[in-house]
Order: C-alpha cells, then structure tokens, then sequence
C-alpha cells in the first residue's frame, strides 16, 4: 500500500510530473500524436473505458511514461523512482513491465519473460495496458486534460476510501 505516514497530497506529486512530459516529443512514426502528455492522457482516457473502477490499473495507464521527461534512458525506473511511496505496488508493478508487454504483444519478448509476465496475478490487465498503451498514439483525438483525469482519479479515491 501507499506510504501512509506520508503527508503530501500523491495527487500534486502526479500533477508536478505530468506537464512537462508536454515538452517531450516522440518519433513520428511510432508516435504520431506527437508529445508523451498527449499520448499518456490518451492512453488513460482508454484505460477509463476498459476498467473505470481500477484506480491502480488507471494510475499505471496516467503515469507509465512520467519519467521520459527526466531520463529518456530509462524512462521506466526513474518514474518508479520519482513515484515511490505515492502509488500502490500494483501501480508500481504494471508501469514496470508495460515495456515488456509492448514486446510481448510485437512478438519480441523472449520466452522465459513470457511465462514469468503470464504467471502474475495481473498478468491481464498488463496486457490491456499495453493495448491502450498501443492505441494511445492517434493524432488528433480527443482526450482529456491533466485536470479531468486527475479529478476523476480523485473521485474514484475517494468512493474507494
């Protein structure tokens, strides 16, 4: 669970990270919609159509890529990193191996990683994450702003708690 000695507000930790992912421009060929903030909201806005009550597995759709706007190298650890104590280990875990799922659903992960993904609990919705995650990458549609999807976030927390 989330760190709950922790008295900052985890939703001003994701809005802090998420504006300037808006700064961050992908290749044009893998990523037509241009900028990583683009593709994250989309790909949450997709993330809300499939499971709208997974708070986790909507976070892990939100931030998956947070941390190409601090090392592009590793985009994955370090959003682990900048997000430690203020997502669950599910988040965690799901924004950890959504590369690996983009692999698996290209055909290029090895088969030993396969059964390793295959065997976890949330071994589905890592496969959807990588399947919003592949859709999210449309110029032009509509998605919502880093407001609305941190508000509905917010909402949700709050059914929840």
């Amino acid at each position: 669970m989330l760190d709950t000695a922790n008295k900052v507000d985890r939703f001003l930790i994701y809005e802090l990270l998420l504006p300037p992912l808006e700064q961050v421009k992908e290749n044009r060929e893998r990523h037509p919609e241009g900028d990583v903030l683009y593709h994250s909201l989309q790909v949450f806005d997709l993330a809300r159509d499939e499971l709208p009550y997974d708070e986790e597995f909507l976070l892990a759709a939100l931030l998956h890529d947070v941390g190409k706007a601090i090392d592009r190298l590793d985009h994955t650890g370090t959003g682990l990193e900048a997000l430690k104590n203020f997502i669950t280990p599910r988040t965690a875990w799901l924004i950890k191996h959504h590369v690996e799922a983009l692999a698996l659903r290209d055909g290029t992960l090895g088969v030993r990683s396969q059964r390793r993904l295959a065997a976890c609990d949330d071994f589905d919705e890592l496969m959807l994450l990588a399947e919003c995650d592949q859709q999210g990458r449309v110029a032009g549609v509509e998605a919502p702003d880093v407001r609305e999807a941190l508000d509905y976030l917010r909402q949700l927390a709050a059914m929840c708690e």
